[in-house]
């Protein structure tokens, strides 16, 4: 086995591996002997099958792997040889003209990461926003989850429905007399005046009585997603089976114990600790955005093009999930195509401090213990059925790419906390509108987490150029999310069900909204 180095600039190396046919021939006769007690032929006893026999019939598969392993060896020895620090997975290319029983040549091509500069992380300087948790504000959450809450009461047989009222009814739709497909439908909830059903349909509802039977006039939209019901006229004969008080449930103890608490102040308790958790996950994201700033400011040093093609590619990629979800996809596609540019310098900017923070974890001890590993496999597995969680952490264990994505987020946090104690931190009070606005402003400065060299991390949104467009807006805001709701579902009670109900209502998480699909609608799935 020969080696020669083809190239040597900057952070790209390229060799020429010449592994020679006595080699391979040397390594595949070695397999035979590996295998040839295990090969069954008629005429044999187990075992001893000839080796050429054994060669004759599993010759090219023996080959084959006798050549690859010979390669990775090769590559492996190329590396520890040169002391070399890959980059990426290296590029192994077998020459076309190659042919088993002649020598073999390949070439291999990488890069290799920088010698990062000893980090300056000395005299850095943050600002701590920090918002106090008043008491309108656990007022307004608990009145989310009582706004939320439909257990509604039903109004005496003899009231006249009117509007903001939630009527519930049966219905069978017709065209020019004819019911059609999925136009038929019981115990639906109308709320008068919401405006959720095809024009003209709620109007007619409103006067109707429990036990009233009605038909009603109406006209599907030209624009309607039913290629059989656009623009036709159509009647819906309804039956109402009940008219309900929307009126929402009142903030006292009795409806902090239906949500499964002891009383009113424990439940504005636990709202006031989400809060104060919502909180401190915008604060460390304004100051972790700061932090990077200052590092990025501090140093500049070459970065692998392959590790930023890699980075650039996922945030283009999301970039453009997002602008396929606008109201006008080409148009928002054509918009990020104008700061693809600056998106590649992000990629750029986004590697560096990967590299730096790495760097500054090493020279500084962080690790990710195998008791945290065991915990971030777990809970990634529980988005598996039983049997493949089993699999998946199987997988993780075996394949170190697939364990450092999952270790590379905890790493880094673990990186910027250390710099949180070592940086001269300031407190100011503000308000969470002011701490947002701080975060959106920061955000046109590109801003944003990153990830190590080894990270397979998705962070494509925690930076972007200052004309940020529509798709890339609404991503950038949930990623800076993110910290404020896993402090959030830290937050919430483990040991009682009911309470957590109300922690997820706070959230927006409660029971369907009424009156959200018209009887027009079900048959347009139908369809």
């Amino acid at each position: 086995m020969q080696t020669v180095e083809t190239l040597n600039e900057g952070l790209k190396r390229a060799y020429t591996l010449t592994i020679t046919a006595k080699d391979i021939e040397a390594r595949v006769d070695t397999e035979v002997q590996k295998i040839a007690p295990q090969v069954r032929m008629p005429g044999f006893r187990p075992g001893k099958v000839p080796a050429n026999l054994v060669r004759k019939m599993h010759g090219e598969s023996i080959q084959r792997d006798a050549l690859n392993s010979s390669i990775q060896e090769g590559v492996q020895k190329i590396i520890a040889d040169n002391q070399l620090r890959p980059a990426m997975q290296p590029s192994v290319e077998l020459g076309d003209d190659f042919e088993f029983g002649k020598d073999a040549e390949i070439k291999v091509a990488l890069e290799v990461l920088p010698q990062v500069p000893t980090p300056s992380i000395e005299g850095l300087k943050l600002e701590r926003l920090t918002v106090e948790v008043s008491e309108d504000a656990v007022d307004e959450a608990a009145g989310r989850i009582a706004s939320q809450q439909n257990a509604f009461a039903e109004y005496p047989a003899d009231h006249a429905a009117v509007d903001g009222d939630v009527v519930v009814i049966g219905f069978v739709g017709k065209v020019d007399g004819v019911a059609f497909d999925g136009g038929t439908g019981e115990g639906m909830k109308v709320a008068l005046g919401s405006g959720s059903l095809i024009p003209g349909f709620e109007e007619q509802m409103v006067g109707v009585k429990t036990g009233d039977e009605k038909v009603i006039n109406v006209t599907f939209p030209e624009d309607y997603n039913a290629e059989n019901l656009k623009g036709k006229a159509a009647t819906f004969d309804i039956k109402v089976t009940a008219v309900l008080d929307p009126s929402k449930p009142k903030l006292d103890e009795d409806f902090a114990k239906s949500l499964g608490l002891e009383g009113l102040e424990p439940l504005r308790g636990l709202l006031k600790g989400q809060i104060e958790q919502e909180h401190n996950g915008l604060t460390r994201t304004y100051m972790k955005r700061k932090l990077l700033d200052q590092l990025a400011e501090a140093h500049d040093f070459e970065v692998p093009p392959s590790m930023v093609e890699a980075e650039f590619e996922q945030i283009w990629a999301q970039l453009e999930h997002e602008a396929g979800h606008e109201e006008d996809p080409e148009a928002a596609r054509a918009e990020i195509e104008k700061d693809k540019d600056d998106y590649r310098n992000i990629a750029v900017r986004r590697v560096r401090l990967g590299l730096l923070l790495s760097e500054i974890g090493q020279a500084n001890g962080v690790e990710v213990s195998q008791q945290e590993m065991n915990r971030l496999i777990m809970q990634a597995a529980q988005q598996y059925g039983p049997q493949d969680r089993e699999r998946f952490v199987e997988y993780v264990r075996n394949e170190p790419m697939a364990a450092a994505q999952l270790r590379a987020p905890l790493y880094e946090d673990k990186v910027v906390d250390l710099l949180f104690e070592k940086a001269k931190v300031s407190d100011r009070v503000v308000t969470r509108a002011e701490l947002e606005a701080a975060i959106e402003a920061d955000g046109d400065r590109e801003p944003g987490h990153v990830h190590g060299p080894d990270c397979g991390h998705d962070h494509s949104h925690d930076a972007k150029p200052k004309a940020k467009k529509a798709a890339a807006k609404k991503a950038e805001k949930a990623d800076d999310a993110a910290p404020a709701e896993a402090a959030t579902e830290e937050a919430k009670p483990a040991k009682k069900a009911a309470p957590k109900k109300a922690a997820a209502a706070a959230e927006g998480e409660a029971a369907e909204k009424p009156a959200k699909k018209a009887p027009a609608k079900k048959a347009a799935k139908a369809d």
